[in-house]
């Protein structure tokens, strides 16, 4: 009997403290992945695009340097727009089963909330689990902590942080 991939979860949440329509123009524009992904990973954009916000069914090519310098092509589409609200990529070509990548932002009392909720699917059954427990999973929240740190510099001139 074949053995099913395990599907991952790594949800994150930062508290901003500027306005939806600022956080929105910013995080929705896909030249501005490189400003908030680690320096090492060399991520560089090859799809020519033109300065528009994410759309349902934009796909975005790129390249990246996730381990040991090798570069890897990705090719994510938005599949989900909600303007103001949540887009979802998900990865078309690329290292994983699955990656899906839902950014949503959400106004509450204290700042706008923005949440990174990603699932995904390593392949190769046994081997993508240990790859997981060996480095997959230190790596993506090592890039997210990265964002997170980043972010908060850009925005947050109160320094507040949730989670």
């Amino acid at each position: 009997m074949k053995k099913k991939n395990e599907t991952y979860k790594l949800q994150t949440d930062q508290l901003l403290t500027i306005p939806l329509s600022e956080a929105w123009e910013f995080f929705s524009s896909p030249g501005n992945l490189s400003k908030i992904t680690p320096p090492d990973m060399d991520f560089k954009i090859i799809s020519e695009l033109d300065e528009s916000p994410v759309y349902p069914g934009m796909e975005i090519t790129y390249t990246v340097k996730p381990i040991l310098g090798i570069p890897v092509k990705w090719k994510t589409l938005i599949s989900e727009v909600v303007e103001g609200q949540q887009f979802t990529d998900k990865q078309l070509e690329g290292p994983y089963k699955l990656w899906e990548h839902t950014h949503t932002f959400t106004a509450t009392d204290r700042g706008l909330l923005m949440t990174d909720t990603v699932r995904y699917e390593l392949p190769f059954g046994i081997i993508g689990k240990f790859a997981h427990w060996l480095f997959v999973r230190k790596k993506l929240k090592e890039i997210f902590t990265y964002r997170r740190v980043v972010v908060e510099k850009l925005f947050n001139k109160n320094g507040i942080l949730a989670n």
